[in-house]
């Protein structure tokens, strides 16, 4: 199960690693956008589109490794008051609920995905990439968000339950 959790902590800090090359490249894109426009006065016609895509990617493409840094909003007012074991319980109920509702956007956004591909959407802009493209960010985001829930259930699962710390949303 501890290289079950490796592996995915692995793909989660890969991934985090795309996310931030997303954003890089979003800044250069951003930087050029503003020298064609203010500095050589031509127009630019897929900048900013494809800037909002990569910033969507960072964003859904980044989840899983804010995940395995604990980066995430948690309220942890009703787990301190709670016994080591209802610590442990109530973290695994979050985590599988978590997990629940982001196969229910992972499948849904597939479907879209997918419908977008069969029947060749694209971008009403000039520019005009197909939209299975960006449509497909959110299935993967979700479904590498998910799968580095499950590892970290799995890791609490494994965890002694007065081992479970929830300092800085670590356990």
């Amino acid at each position: 199960m501890r290289s079950f959790i490796n592996l995915v902590n692995s793909v989660s800090r890969f991934f985090g690693v795309v996310a931030a090359l997303a954003i890089v490249g979003a800044v250069i894109l951003t930087c050029e956008m503003i020298f064609i426009r203010y500095f050589l006065g031509a127009s630019t016609y897929w900048h900013t589109e494809a800037v909002v895509y990569l910033m969507l990617g960072a964003t859904l493409l980044g989840l899983p490794y804010v995940q395995t840094l604990k980066g995430h909003v948690s309220v942890d007012i009703i787990p301190i008051m709670l016994p080591p074991i209802g610590r442990k319980c109530l973290l695994l109920f979050s985590l599988g609920m978590a997990i629940v509702v982001l196969a229910i956007m992972t499948f849904y956004a597939a479907e879209l995905a997918f419908i977008a591909y069969v029947k060749s959407w694209t971008s009403e802009t000039v520019w005009g990439p197909p939209l299975w493209i960006p449509y497909s960010l959110v299935p993967v985001g979700c479904g590498l968000f998910s799968l580095q829930l499950l590892a970290d259930g799995i890791d609490i699962w494994l965890t002694p339950a007065d081992e479970i710390i929830l300092e800085g949303g670590n356990h």
